[in-house]
């Protein structure tokens, strides 16, 4: 029997898939901590773990922190993140004293909990929600300038704030370090290898153990007529607009339809509904994705699983970087289609086309028996039992990086030769403009060098 001490941030599409692994692990018999909010208590006292409140650490929002999170801003989010981890110091200081954990199981965005197993030099686990993501499967990622606005101007206020760590006994090397995957850290993903990007870029101290959900149902889609469910997940889902365009654009045909909207709207507002459509503030998601013949999702990681595990094709309205990350990966599955035109017009183009063309179930079905193939809980509670991992492989990204150095030293080498040779022997103006020349395509080369390098290292690891 081991100690477990698990962490994560007061966000249901975080904790979820982390329930039923810490079902799985208080059920062999070991000792499991959970250090949540109070509005999962009652999900965790049920999986047999020790619920530890941690509701008086929360931050006090102000207004624009609070507009922030609504609009799942990186900034905002990382400032509270290290706020709250500043809060917690002593209480966890304690806690770690006292419960002595073997092992720590913590969201990946979870900073007191990362933060807290590496000052006490306790074996981590880190749940990882959405894709790992380190520098190749990034590439998933389309930040729209609002995104990137938000980033770029708030790195000064996060890299403040996370100084303030320091003294209390955290080393972080940067951000990035904090954020982002690496090959040394024993990770748990709820894919499958097949599903993840750049797959083979990670180690085997990664875990790919598909969906993690409690339920045993299987898809049945014996309908009279197809079931259209429509839901934007349980932060950015204040969209009573798109609620309404959906209706609109649904409501005359051979379809039943059901929305799950949360608490952000009011039902009322919706006016009065046709007989084929029901909404509901939420409900048992994959019970009803089992017979749903099409899903509108904001392409949450976790939507987009269970969708895919209950074989449901998907009309894709991803919202932020990270969603439109997987909406990109859906597609090349084939099991699902970009909502590109919001209109009611456009959502009943888009339902449409994902009934009227068989190839999107079937592909949905291709990643549902892959999904259901992976050790799921059981297996991740296994891997984190027997944390820590040592990894025998290849590190590819540490390859890539080596790689990468030595090009560019020898491409800049080759262009400050060739800019004073022809500035030298012909004309200045000449050698400045293949020096401008030089730095625009230094990027596309370089990324098209290090693809090539990729699939060197690949074909190295499977000799």
């Amino acid at each position: 029997m081991k100690r477990i001490a698990c962490f994560c941030i007061p966000a249901r599409g975080h904790t979820n898939p982390m329930l039923p692994v810490v079902a799985e692990l208080a059920k062999r018999g070991n000792r499991v901590r959970f250090y949540s909010f109070d509005r999962f208590k009652a999900e965790i006292v049920a999986t047999g773990a020790e619920f530890v409140s941690c509701d008086e650490f929360l931050w006090e929002l102000s207004d624009r922190e609070a507009r922030g999170l609504k609009s799942a801003s990186t900034t905002e989010m990382t400032m509270i993140d290290f706020r709250i981890t500043l809060r917690m110091t002593d209480f966890l200081d304690e806690e770690f004293e006292r419960f002595k954990p073997d092992v720590v199981y913590t969201d990946s965005v979870c900073f007191w909990g990362k933060l807290s197993a590496l000052k006490r030099r306790v074996p981590m686990v880190v749940s990882t929600s959405a894709f790992a993501f380190n520098q190749l499967s990034s590439r998933y990622m389309r930040h729209s300038l609002k995104e990137l606005a938000d980033i770029i101007l708030g790195t000064p206020r996060m890299s403040r704030e996370l100084k303030k760590l320091e003294p209390r006994g955290y080393r972080v090397k940067g951000l990035l370090s904090l954020v982002q995957s690496d090959n040394r850290t024993d990770s748990v993903v709820y894919a499958s290898r097949r599903f993840q990007p750049y797959a083979d870029s990670f180690s085997d101290r990664y875990a790919f153990v598909g969906p993690s959900v409690f339920s045993t149902a299987v898809p049945d889609k014996t309908r009279e007529r197809p079931l259209v469910y429509i839901s934007l997940g349980t932060v950015i889902n204040d969209r009573p607009d798109f609620y309404a365009k959906c209706v609109e654009a649904l409501r005359d045909l051979d379809v039943d339809v059901v929305i799950s909207c949360g608490n952000a709207i009011d039902r009322e507002s919706l006016g009065a509904l046709p007989d084929n459509v029901r909404v509901f503030p939420y409900v048992d998601q994959l019970d009803v994705l089992s017979r749903t013949s099409a899903f509108i999702t904001h392409c949450g990681m976790n939507g987009v699983s269970e969708s895919l595990y209950m074989a449901t094709p998907m009309v894709l309205y991803p919202q932020t970087s990270e969603q439109r990350a997987v909406a990109r990966r859906v597609m090349e599955f084939g099991a699902g289609a970009l909502l590109t035109d919001d209109s009611a017009r456009g959502v009943r183009a888009a339902v449409l086309k994902i009934l009227s063309d068989p190839a999107y179930g079937k592909a949905a079905e291709a990643v549902s028996a892959d999904f259901r193939s992976c050790p799921g809980p059981a297996g991740a509670a296994e891997f984190i039992e027997s944390a820590p991992h040592a990894s025998n492989g290849i590190d590819v990204v540490a390859e890539l990086n080596k790689a990468s150095a030595r090009f560019l030293f020898a491409y800049w080498a080759i262009v400050v030769a060739a800019v004073a040779l022809i500035g030298f022997l012909i004309d200045w103006k000449y050698a400045r403009i293949v020096g401008l020349a030089s730095g625009v395509l230094s990027y596309p080369i370089g990324k098209a060098a290090q693809k090539l390098k990729y699939a060197s290292v690949l074909r190295k690891i499977r000799k």
